[in-house]
């Protein structure tokens, strides 16, 4: 079990209808089953004076990132809609930083990438654990495989000692070793799964 104090952050990485329903448009198998232990994660967070802060997916309704407009993915998260908000039971209580706004991939919640032009740019996360002077981070939520994986490895590579809960998260596995594959790049990162 994770012990939080005021030098810990807790990211909760895109918890949202699309992601986290079954009705979504790119549901991740177990999403929805992760919010009342997600919760429970949080307020022990909370309760221990750790910063919790949220990453949402908000795209605009054409992207690069969108199958339909040459990408991968189908359109998912789009700024505005029922896809794009919060599980309704996911308990929301810090800062949120939205990634994927002006159509970039934003996988990771402290770094996009442009999808034409390759540009990576900060979403502002990292300023916000610096500010707070966090020492370790606490990765958590969708999905594994992507956003989870990629927000745990900037942090490691931001300098924080980061941790994954794996209990605290789903993989999309469109491989089925997605998931196992991106545990290992975790561990090979020194990362630590819980």
């Amino acid at each position: 079990m994770t012990t939080f104090g005021e030098k810990t952050a807790l990211i909760v990485v895109d918890m949202q209808n699309d992601f986290a329903d079954p009705a979504g448009s790119l549901s991740v198998v177990g999403g929805e089953a992760l919010v009342g232990a997600i919760n429970g994660e949080i307020i022990r967070a909370a309760a221990g004076g750790a910063l919790v802060v949220y990453t949402q997916d908000w795209h605009p309704k054409a992207t690069p990132h969108f199958a339909k407009d040459g990408g991968r993915w189908p359109v998912h998260c789009v700024a505005d809609t029922w896809g794009a908000e919060f599980h309704p039971r996911l308990i929301v209580a810090g800062s949120t930083v939205r990634k994927g706004t002006n159509g970039e991939d934003g996988y990771s919640g402290f770094t996009m990438r442009d999808p034409i032009t390759g540009d990576v740019t900060q979403t502002g996360l990292a300023k916000l654990l610096h500010q707070r002077e966090i020492q370790r981070v606490v990765v958590v939520g969708l999905a594994l495989d992507y956003c989870v994986r990629s927000t745990a490895l900037d942090s490691r590579a931001e300098g924080w000692h980061t941790s994954v809960p794996l209990h605290l998260t789903a993989a999309v596995n469109l491989e089925p070793d997605d998931g196992s594959e991106a545990a290992e790049a975790l561990r090979r990162a020194d990362i630590t799964l819980v």
